[in-house]
């Protein structure tokens, strides 16, 4: 389902595109072609002194459906009552230290952020779905997949091929098909000073 933002500026169709559905098709893999260009765009991220530090482990329910239950069962019950449908699962891992002499790097989280950001711009572009969440326990992922203790789990990502909402629950549904809505700029955009919102 396409539910193109409604911007008050001009911005690039796919951006427009990118939002978080839960409707996603149980029966449809995601091809490996498609995986690696999710790959190759979250690698051509940005990063600070180009150290790269995001790490992410990948699980798909039509090649390694243990692998895929061990990361399912990590997400909370809300998310997994639509997550259940989804054919591929993401882990995205940020480094704590740079790899080049282990000091520590307050950009990995955000360098890692901006890998997904790619990623499920990616997933728009190719006609996917995509959606990051919060909602799962990371030290339980951290144990049942072995991640090393100076990385940071980020989000879980769940990938597929878009379905009708038909398929979710009815509170699930109603969200799907809600609106989309964002803060006015005026309240997150400053130009000189704190609070000063960026002249029209």
């Amino acid at each position: 389902m396409k539910k193109p933002a409604k911007t008050t500026h001009q911005i690039h169709e796919v951006i427009a595109g990118r939002w978080s559905p839960r409707a996603l098709d149980p029966s449809r893999p995601v091809s490996r072609e498609h995986l690696h260009s999710l790959i190759e765009a979250a690698r051509w991220a940005p990063s600070c002194f180009g150290d790269e530090p995001w790490r992410y482990i990948v699980f798909d329910r039509f090649s390694d459906e243990t692998s895929w239950q061990k990361a399912f069962e990590c997400l909370v019950p809300g998310n997994q009552s639509w997550c259940r449908n989804a054919p591929m699962l993401m882990i995205s891992i940020a480094d704590t230290l740079f790899e080049y002499n282990d000091s520590p790097n307050r950009f990995g989280r955000y360098d890692t952020g901006a890998a997904s950001e790619n990623l499920v711009l990616q997933a728009e572009a190719l006609g996917l779905a995509a959606h990051q969440m919060g909602g799962y326990d990371p030290d339980k992922a951290r144990k049942a997949f072995s991640i090393p203790e100076r990385y940071v789990c980020m989000s879980m990502i769940a990938v597929g091929h878009p379905a009708s909402p038909e398929i979710l629950d009815e509170d699930l549904r109603e969200k799907e098909l809600a609106e989309r809505t964002r803060k006015p700029a005026s309240s997150r955009f400053f130009e000189g000073t704190w609070g000063n919102p960026v002249k029209p």
